[in-house]
């Protein structure tokens, strides 16, 4: 055990009511990521005091605003968050973890085989190159990944027609959304809103940036592009 690890406090109580029947799971992955993700660089010591309410609740709670029985993409995941949280509380959803970094997707797979999550599948790559490489998803996921504009560009063409983006945001949310409008609007925005979500789970309450989009997610650029990613599927399963 590192020292960093040794630091890791006992799960809250809120935890129980949170991963119900998977907090053995949380409390494990809670394990890993204060060694091995402290150990890879993933996480960094100073994080795992308050790994349980910064990090794993505050990620957890974001199930409250996810449909039921969803296709999810977890963009720019890093060490599972929060993709890894919202699989313990919902497996009704099939989640996707969308990581760049080999380090880092070594890791996830590393926890998804060990907590046994045969709804999460781990893939190497970058979100802006993903476009016909995976199956549009119903929502796209992000937590401290880029600004909001810059995320949408990433995260949006993922989606399919009338999904949604939920961005686990700070105290600029607001700030945020106002600076990115225009951006997201080039995109195929439709309708935006800041949620609030965690009620009596954690404090500060975890703020949400809710991202729809309409019938061509991405917008007119990447019309063409989805169009031509579509062809080349078909010709691929006719060979």
């Amino acid at each position: 055990m590192t020292e960093a690890a040794a630091e890791l406090p006992q799960a809250p109580e809120e935890a129980r009511a949170v991963f119900g029947e998977y907090f053995p799971e949380a409390v494990r992955y809670a394990e890993l990521l204060a060694d091995a993700g402290v150990k890879r660089g993933l996480i960094g010591p100073r994080e795992v005091p308050r790994l349980w309410e910064r990090h794993l609740l505050n990620c957890a709670v974001l199930s409250e605003v996810v449909p039921e029985g969803v296709t999810v993409c977890d963009v720019g995941s890093g060490a599972g968050l929060p993709g890894i949280p919202l699989a313990l509380v919902r497996p009704d959803l099939k989640i996707t973890l969308l990581e760049p970094l080999l380090r880092r997707t070594n890791f996830l797979q590393e926890v998804v085989e060990l907590l046994g999550l045969e709804h999460v599948t781990v893939v190497r790559g970058r979100a802006e190159e993903m476009l016909g490489k995976v199956q549009p998803v119903h929502v796209v996921t992000a937590r401290a990944v880029a600004p909001l504009d810059r995320l949408a560009g990433w995260g949006v063409p993922l989606l399919r027609p009338y999904g949604e983006m939920l961005a686990l945001k700070g105290d600029t949310a607001e700030e945020e959304l106002q600076s990115a409008r225009a951006a997201l609007s080039k995109l195929g925005v439709v309708n935006t809103s800041v949620l609030h979500v965690g009620e009596g789970i954690v404090d500060p309450l975890s703020t949400v940036v809710r991202v729809e989009v309409g019938e061509s997610p991405g917008g007119v650029r990447f019309a063409a592009k989805r169009a031509k990613a579509a062809r080349t599927g078909r010709t691929r399963r006719r060979r």
